[in-house]
């Protein structure tokens, strides 16, 4: 079986009268034989797999890259029945017998072929949403899932779930730090600038382009944002720094163009963070990208000119577009005006700059080897779960209520302040990170175990009225094991 993905260049050459509408980029599965059809109107189990493809963008799937993985896992367990001459809408009998081996195969078969627990619920998922869907459409009379009901219970209210019972049991999410303390962000930040621990110069390293590194790590803690939205942040798109430092977050508008979902919102970062990207733009990339004759690969398609840029947009190939509605792909084939690539982060020679996973996993290896043996490996995402943490902390602490009172009367954004004095924590870090809706970010906020955050905030806030002295409170919690030993004995 083919895996393909279409694309439209040159379609008026071929003798359809409109532009197919197929989505750019979507994924096609294709038979070995080329054909999709086995007799009129009778479509072979790869033109439903690819009918139910292009439908996803409508769906709630809208990025390529989930019709890409959700394709891959449809062609896999196809190819998998077909070996073992199962159809893929075979009977129910057939289809769970065949599920059962195909689940002992992931588990204990060949060590390429074997999936860890959440790939392979991952997959379930997927493969549960194809076959309800086909079912739905009358393509498949049964599917190989058996489910059981269940309560979820999220912020007090309580609703009927079904639960795949194929689905591999896991640890809890968080038995897994996922995010970096104080101390080891500061021996991150250092790495990324070529330092040692005590801020001198690493001697046995000799890295490149240390202030772009420095300056897009910065922004990625300070930010939270994913790393396909740091990767494809243009100049333009950076907000003006303020006059002078400040305590109160700076907003940063985060471009539809390249966030989850399609969906602008608006994070912030500090001014130290915010300065630093503008010292990146104005030294170190301008002196690279003047004057380079860069220009994107052919592979990537024709190069975009732009022109006359300001914050909110510019001429591309002399058709003026807000940047705001361009993709990723379209970004990367941008070329600007003094020569080079216009995403915010480029390579020697003027070309775009996106392995930023490589550039986190060498800093991380270089930290454990040759100064921490105990710090992580670090993964652009990770960024987003220290930003996380460090936020909620500031907002159940009162850090930032007690800088807008600061700044109240300054010429600090009036809505921010006010904002920052009144909106509930949950709420603020919810519109901060992008999530839809306030139980997304407390179950976002389970995984990472954030009650440490809640109990030092309440110690702390009840020392400084004198409501708790921690010799009592020592006691207290002393106490309560006295029945343990009692009934021990």
């Amino acid at each position: 079986m083919i895996l393909n993905f279409f694309s439209s260049r040159g379609w008026q050459s071929w003798d359809v009268e409109h532009r197919p509408l197929i989505p750019e980029g979507m994924p096609v599965l294709i038979d070995d034989d080329l054909c999709f059809e086995d007799g009129p109107a009778v479509p072979r189990p790869t033109a439903v797999v690819n009918r139910w493809l292009r439908e996803l963008p409508a769906s709630g799937a809208p990025a390529p890259s989930s019709w890409e993985n959700y394709a891959r896992v449809v062609k896999e367990w196809m190819e998998f029945l077909a070996e073992h001459g199962v159809g893929l809408f075979d009977s129910r009998v057939r289809l769970k017998a065949a599920l059962s081996r195909y689940a002992e195969h992931r588990a204990a078969g060949p060590l390429k072929a074997r999936f860890a627990a959440t790939t392979w619920g991952q997959h379930m998922s997927i493969l549960s949403l194809f076959y309800r869907w086909a079912m739905h459409e009358e393509y498949a009379t049964a599917e190989p899932f058996t489910y059981r009901a269940a309560r979820a219970l999220f912020a007090g209210t309580g609703r009927e779930v079904r639960v795949n019972l194929a689905v591999r049991r896991t640890p809890k999410p968080h038995v897994t730090i996922k995010y970096l303390e104080p101390d080891f962000t500061e021996l991150f930040r250092k790495g990324l600038r070529g330092l040692a621990p005590d801020g001198s110069q690493d001697t046995g390293f000799h890295g490149r382009e240390l202030t772009r590194n420095a300056a897009v790590g910065d922004h990625a803690l300070a930010t939270g944002m994913r790393l396909q939205e740091f990767t494809y942040l243009l100049p333009w798109e950076i907000p003006a720094l303020p006059p002078k430092p400040t305590a109160v977050p700076i907003p940063f508008p985060v471009p539809a163009g390249i966030t989850k979902g399609k969906k602008f919102r608006t994070t912030w970062t500090s001014y130290e963070a915010l300065a630093g990207l503008h010292d990146y733009v104005e030294l170190d990339r301008a002196a690279t990208t003047d004057s380079s004759l860069w220009r994107p690969p052919r592979r990537w398609g024709e190069p975009l000119m732009v022109t006359e840029p300001d914050a909110r947009g510019g001429l591309i190939n002399g058709v003026r577009r807000p940047w705001g509605s361009l993709t990723p792909a379209e970004r990367r084939r941008l070329v600007a005006p003094e020569g080079g690539s216009c995403l915010l982060a480029v390579k020697n020679g003027g070309g775009p700059f996106t392995a930023w996973a490589t550039v986190f996993e060498r800093t991380s290896d270089r930290i454990r080897a040759r100064f921490e043996p105990r710090f992580p490996h670090v993964w652009p995402h990770r960024c987003r779960h220290t930003f996380s943490m460090r936020t909620l902390e500031y907002l159940v602490t009162g850090h930032y209520r007690q800088a807008a009172k600061l700044v109240r009367d300054t010429d600090a954004d009036a809505a921010l302040v006010f904002y920052l004095s009144k909106a509930d924590p949950l709420l603020v870090l919810r519109d901060l990170l992008g999530h839809s809706t306030v139980l997304t970010t407390e179950k976002y906020l389970r995984r990472l175990d954030t009650t440490r955050i809640y109990r030092e905030a309440y110690e702390r806030a009840g020392a400084a009225a004198g409501l708790t002295e921690d010799a009592a409170s020592e006691r207290e919690a002393a106490a309560e094991f006295d029945d343990d030993m009692a009934e021990a004995i």
